[in-house]
């Protein structure tokens, strides 16, 4: 079977992308025994100074709970994006029915920032 011509150049990088990674991998296995491995090598630096042997500190959850919010409605406004570009072109087509994909997602969105405010997760005193 002859790879069609629209494949030609995915095939290209296929193999290219495989040599190189192997080309990198038995480079890095041939360089890597020429080496010695003494202790001060192996010792962790941390900018000049000493590597402390602690805990690392705590974070509390609101944290993560704040940050995840943050991501989940930054990801629901990105999908306005689309719509205000093509708003112009639809409004032609469809009338005001447009408007009200518009009104319904964000009352969707409000809906969710109202429940996560109801249940404290914007509270960083607790």
């Amino acid at each position: 079977m002859e790879p069609n011509g629209n494949y030609i150049s995915l095939l290209i990088h296929i193999v290219s992308a495989i040599g190189f990674s192997l080309t990198t991998w038995i480079g890095s296995l041939l360089l890597g025994r020429i080496g010695r491995r003494t202790g001060a090598k192996d010792f962790a630096y941390e900018c000049g100074m000493l590597p402390e042997a602690g805990a690392q500190p705590r974070f509390s959850v609101k944290f993560y709970l704040v940050a995840m919010l943050f991501i989940l409605f930054d990801i629901e406004i990105v999908f306005l994006y689309p719509w205000a570009v093509v708003y112009r072109d639809y409004l032609v087509q469809y009338g005001i029915g447009i408007l009200w994909t518009l009104v319904t997602f964000t009352a969707i969105l409000l809906v969710g920032y109202i429940y996560a405010i109801k249940k404290g997760a914007l509270e960083w005193s607790r």
